[in-house]
C-alpha cells in the first residue's frame, strides 16, 4: 500500500534532519539523491555504508559546490558522480564529504577556500577562478572558445596543459577537470523583444559581472553594459535596472529566471563554464596510486558531464518554455555578424591576449588547440 505524499515528505524531512544532526550530512544528501529518505531502514543503511566508507578510508576529501544535488538535471555539475568515482577509483582510500548547495560558500569564496587549504576541492566558474589564475580568463575572449566543442578542444589539449596548467599550479591549484554547461546566451526580460543581431542590442542595459572582457564585448556589440552583483540580478531584471543577462540556459532555470524572461538567443560567444579545483599542496602529498585514482575519476566524470549536456539543456529549456520563454537559434550568417562586431580576431582584444597568454605566439598555439578536434565530442545547441 502506497504511503500518502505528506507522510512520505514528513519521513524524508525527519530522516534528513536525523542524519544531518548526527554528523552524517553526506549520508543525508546521498540518501536524498538515491530517493530512499522516506524509508527509515534504507536511510539508516545508507548512513551505515557512508560511515564504513569513511572509517576505512586513508584520506578524507571535502568537495564543495554552490549547487544542490538535484541541480544536475538541468545544470550538469556532477558532484555525486565525482564523489562515487573518486571513492571507487582510489579503491576506497579516499572518502569524499560533499558540501553542496553553497553551505561552504560559492564562486570566488570557494576558490579562495581551496587555495588556502580550508577545503580540498571545490566547483566554481572559470570567471571566479581568474582572480587567482588570470590565464584562465582567456576563455572569456568572445568566439575564441564559446561553443562547447571549442571549449572542450582547448581545455583538453596538450597546449592548455603545457601553457595554462603550470600557471594554475603557481597559484596553488590543480584543475581536476573542466565542466561544460553551455555557452552564455542573450536572455531578455519580460516585455522585451527578441535580440537576433547586434543591431538589436542598441540601448539595451545588459547585466554583466565584474569581468572587464565581458563588459568590453557587450559594449562592442552595441549594448550598454550594466555591472550588477549576481545576488542582485533577479531584482534588477524585474525592476528594469537591467534589460538582459547572459548565463547559460541551465543557470537561468536553476536560479529561477524563467518567470521574468521573454526571449533567449543562442549567440555562442563565451562559455558559461566551471572547473573542479584541488588544493595542490594537499594533492601532491598523496601517495602516487591515490593521485592517479583521483585524476582518473576526474577524467571519467568529465566524460559523464559531456554526455549529460544535451539532456540537461533540454530539460532546462522545457521548464523555461512552460513559463512562456521563446528560444532563438542563429544561422551561420547571423552568428558571423556577432563575431564580426565583437569577436576575438579584432585588434581591440590584442592587449588581453598578450596580458593573459604572455605573448601572441602563445595565444596562437592555444587558438590552434581550440580549432583542433580533440578526443572528446560534446553537443552544441
Amino acid at each position: 500500500m502506497n504511503k500518502p505524499v505528506t507522510e512520505i515528505e514528513s519521513a524524508e524531512r525527519r530522516n534528513f534532519l536525523k542524519l544531518a544532526g548526527t554528523g552524517s550530512f553526506t549520508a543525508a544528501v546521498v540518501a536524498s539523491a538515491a530517493g530512499v529518505l522516506w524509508s527509515d531502514s534504507a536511510a539508516a543503511q545508507t548512513a551505515a555504508e557512508e560511515r564504513e566508507r569513511e572509517a576505512a578510508a586513508d584520506h578524507v576529501m571535502t568537495v564543495a559546490t554552490a549547487y544542490i544535488l538535484g541541480a544536475s538535471r538541468s545544470y550538469p555539475i556532477m558532484q555525486l558522480d565525482l564523489k562515487e568515482n573518486i571513492q571507487n577509483m582510489t579503491n576506497g582510500k579516499v572518502y569524499v564529504r560533499l558540501a553542496p548547495g553553497g553551505q561552504l560558500g560559492a564562486g570566488g569564496a570557494l576558490a579562495q577556500a581551496v587555495q588556502g587549504g580550508t577545503i580540498q576541492c571545490a566547483q566554481h566558474s572559470l570567471s571566479n577562478f581568474a582572480p587567482f589564475a588570470s590565464v584562465v580568463d582567456l576563455i572569456n575572449l568572445p568566439y575564441f572558445c564559446g561553443s562547447n566543442q571549442r571549449f572542450t578542444n582547448l581545455t583538453s589539449s596538450n597546449a592548455w596543459k603545457e601553457e595554462v596548467d603550470p600557471r594554475i599550479a603557481e597559484s596553488g591549484f590543480k584543475a581536476l577537470f573542466y565542466i561544460v554547461i553551455d555557452p552564455r546566451v542573450v536572455a531578455v526580460r519580460q516585455g522585451g523583444t527578441a535580440i537576433i543581431t547586434p543591431e538589436d542590442m542598441a540601448g539595451v542595459k545588459f547585466r554583466v559581472p565584474g569581468s572587464a572582457m565581458l563588459q568590453q564585448y557587450y559594449r562592442m556589440v552595441g549594448a550598454n553594459p550594466t555591472p550588477v552583483a549576481w545576488g542582485e540580478t533577479p531584482s534588477a531584471i524585474r525592476q528594469g535596472v537591467a534589460d538582459a543577462l547572459d548565463p547559460a540556459v541551465g543557470a537561468l532555470h536553476v536560479f529561477g529566471f524563467g518567470e521574468i524572461l521573454s526571449h533567449v538567443t543562442f549567440t555562442q560567444a563565451v562559455p558559461d563554464s566551471q572547473v573542479y579545483s584541488i588544493n595542490l599542496e594537499w594533492f601532491e602529498a598523496l601517495p602516487g596510486d591515490v593521485k592517479g585514482g583521483i585524476e582518473f575519476a576526474g577524467e571519467v566524470t568529465q566524460a559523464q558531464n559531456l554526455s549529460k549536456v544535451p539532456s540537461a539543456r533540454s530539460y532546462a529549456m522545457s521548464q523555461l518554455i512552460a513559463n512562456g520563454v521563446e528560444f532563438h537559434s542563429l544561422s551561420q550568417d547571423q552568428l558571423a555578424q556577432w563575431q564580426a562586431a565583437g569577436g576575438y580576431q579584432r585588434s581591440e582584444w590584442d592587449q588581453f591576449k598578450k596580458d593573459l597568454a604572455g605573448d601572441l605566439s602563445t595565444f596562437s598555439k592555444l587558438e590552434d588547440a581550440a580549432n583542433t578536434m580533440g578526443r572528446y565530442y560534446v553537443h552544441d545547441a
